[in-house]
């Protein structure tokens, strides 16, 4: 089974991307795990696992640029038991792009690969989880290939170890990317959007729940009494780089962690979803999350 890609995919960039079934090509996106998530192996997910997902309706897919791997994603059958009766899914599990090839759009080819798959077993839904204060992974899961979220987990996988995980409560949100849907379908075909800025969407009237300090750096959140909570279009803002604070200020990093988990499960309970990410102008751009009350794709 080998998706095809619409214009400007990989081919347009010199990457091979290809399905990943012998022993010998997954051992390779086990040892590329080791440079994405470096610091602890007990986090590694081995060969024969990857393996048996590949031979079993799941996927593992990689790229390879300049002759090695440089990124893989990989996916296995699920099911949302949120409907009676239960309906079929994938669940992503991971995707990992090595150093080397980040910012080079190797993330978002990959997904789309991962779409196509997905699409020709029938399916039209793909789950995975993210650390919601990670503003590059909310840049490509939801304002790229427009996933949106409404469910938030506290401290899913317990305790990690790695380096970039260890030390915070393991929060995630879980994105649901409707595949078939035309909001997606525009998005990866490259269909132009208007793409709304921080500054554009406060003109427009936007209600900012954190606003920044007195220094112009973002706060935590706090909804006190929740009288904001009105508006039709609320945001979020995030540090736009949340591993280099919480390498200088860990405690820091845990108020962060503690009140936007506060404000969002707030938000969803109020059928409030993430539904876009947006970034200011400048070397150090604000970024921010956008939240609204959408119909069901």
């Amino acid at each position: 089974m080998r998706p095809s890609f619409g214009p400007g995919e990989p081919g347009a960039s010199g990457w091979n991307l290809r399905l990943l079934s012998t022993a010998a090509e997954i051992a390779e996106a086990e040892v590329l795990q080791r440079a994405v998530w470096p610091g602890n192996d007990i986090e590694v997910v081995p060969t024969h696992v990857l393996l048996t997902a590949a031979h079993n309706g799941g996927l593992v897919a990689g790229a390879f640029a300049e002759g090695r791997l440089a990124g893989f994603v990989w996916g296995f059958l699920g099911t949302d038991t949120s409907v009676s009766p239960p309906r079929l899914k994938h669940c992503s599990h991971q995707l990992g792009v090595h150093p080397d090839y980040r910012n080079t759009g190797i993330g978002y080819a990959l997904k789309c690969f991962q779409r196509e798959f997905v699409l020709s077993q029938g399916l039209d839904r793909i789950t995975w989880t993210y650390d919601p204060l990670l503003a590059r992974n909310a840049r490509l899961n939801i304002a790229r290939l427009g996933a949106v979220c409404r469910t938030y987990f506290r401290n899913l996988y317990g305790a990690m170890q790695d380096d970039l995980n260890a030390g915070l409560p393991s929060d995630r949100f879980q994105v649901d990317w409707w595949i078939a849907s035309e909001r997606v379908t525009d998005r990866v075909a490259g269909k132009a959007r208007a793409r709304p800025t921080l500054s554009a969407l406060l003109l427009a009237g936007a209600t900012l729940l954190n606003p920044p300090a007195s220094t112009g750096r973002p706060e935590p959140p706090d909804l006190g009494s929740g009288a904001a909570l009105a508006g039709e279009v609320l945001l979020i803002e995030i540090p736009p780089d949340f591993l280099a604070l919480k390498a200088a200020d860990p405690a820091m990093a845990l108020r962060w962690r503690l009140a936007t988990r506060d404000a969002f499960e707030t938000l969803f309970e109020r059928g409030f979803a993430v539904t876009d990410f947006v970034s200011g102008a400048g070397p150090s751009p604000r970024t921010a999350y956008v939240l609204t009350r959408p119909a069901d794709p």
